[in-house]
């Protein structure tokens, strides 16, 4: 058995096609992907995006065009499609959508979710604390009732090794300590699990998933582990080996491949 999981923040579903991503989707035979970032509204997706790589899409969109929005591509049919967190807020943003693989003695689901970016400004990040006291009883909640996999863009860089210049971006968003103490909370009392650091718990330049455009960054390897499979402990068991893909680039993000010994 086996099952290939994706995570890919686009920065921009029209843009990554234009840089190859779909066709590198089809060679890297994933069961399902999520993405973030799709910055498309439905009638840009359809018949266009709606299928990549002969998986499916389900999306959440945000209502706000260009902006946010997320989605989850998948070879096998759900038996139920979940958008949003029952937030106003966070629900126009298009940050979460859930999809739920349930058999008889099972209760299985699969999420894409774009955490927010606090970078552009204080208020912005007033809004991503929100956002993480939103989402974490949430995934208490979710974790209570079922098995799941949550793939997505975090922005946030948990320990050192997860960032290139940790000594300077500590006051930084995506770094600051309140963040860090919260995936540290995550982790550790709401017993989810790193998927990516129980595989390869002591790498450092090599983890990193985004980079920013300014400069030489990702000439330089000067980037940030921000895209996650954050999973409930007995499904993180199943995980075999990841993998970050880097010989080409679809959007400021890399996308991280993790395999796991179960299938859906």
């Amino acid at each position: 058995m086996a099952f290939r999981l994706v995570t890919l923040n686009l920065n921009g579903i029209r843009s990554a096609a234009s840089k190859g991503c779909a066709e590198w989707a089809a060679g890297a035979a994933a069961d399902c992907m999520g993405v973030q970032e799709i910055k498309a509204q439905a009638d840009d997706v359809a018949g266009r995006f709606d299928r990549i790589a002969g998986m499916a899409g389900h999306f959440h969109y945000a209502q706000k065009k260009g902006y946010s929005g997320v989605g989850l591509y998948t070879r096998s049919e759900p038996s139920e499609v979940i958008t949003g967190i029952a937030s106003p807020e966070f629900d126009a943003e298009g940050r979460w959508v859930e999809l739920r693989y349930d058999k008889p003695g099972r209760k299985l689901s699969i999420v894409s979710c774009y955490f927010p970016s606090g970078s552009s400004g204080p208020e912005r990040q007033e809004a991503k604390f929100r956002f993480l006291d939103l989402i974490y009883p949430h995934l208490l909640a979710l974790k209570a009732g079922r098995e799941f996999i949550l793939v997505g863009d975090v922005n946030i860089a948990h320990k050192e090794a997860d960032l290139k210049n940790w000594r300077s971006n500590q006051k930084n968003s995506g770094f600051l300590p309140e963040e860090r103490a919260w995936m540290t909370r995550l982790l550790g009392e709401a017993g989810l699990v790193d998927v990516y650091r129980r595989l390869h718990p002591d790498t450092t330049d090599a983890c990193y998933t985004w980079w920013s455009n300014r400069g030489q960054a990702y000439a330089n390897n000067v980037g940030w582990r921000l895209d996650y499979h954050l999973a409930t402990p007995a499904l993180a068991e199943h995980a075999q080996v990841a993998a970050i893909y880097k010989a080409q680039k679809f959007s400021d993000h890399a996308p991280l491949t993790i395999d796991y010994g179960f299938s859906l």
